[in-house]
């Protein structure tokens, strides 16, 4: 399982699986090899799904945004 928390707060906004990881992997930018954080807002969600992101996953970042335009999210493996 692999837990998705705020960057900037630390909260827990939950769980996703290892495939959906692999999806933001692959489609999402990272500044380094060992990077595991990403900047998401809707345009963001918006390609993930286009490029066949999971409904779990997007409804996930979905909520995640909370109304804001954009949250850093980072991942580990727990």
């Amino acid at each position: 399982m692999i837990e998705v928390r705020d960057k900037s707060t630390a909260e827990l906004l939950g769980t996703i699986s290892d495939e959906d990881l692999q999806v933001l992997i692959d489609h999402l930018e990272e500044t380094t090899s060992g990077d595991q954080d990403y900047y998401v807002d809707d345009a963001t969600i918006d390609m993930l799904a286009q490029e066949g992101a999971s409904a779990s996953l997007t409804d996930f970042l979905r909520r995640a945004l909370l109304g804001r335009e954009g949250i850093d999210i980072e991942w580990s493996r727990r």
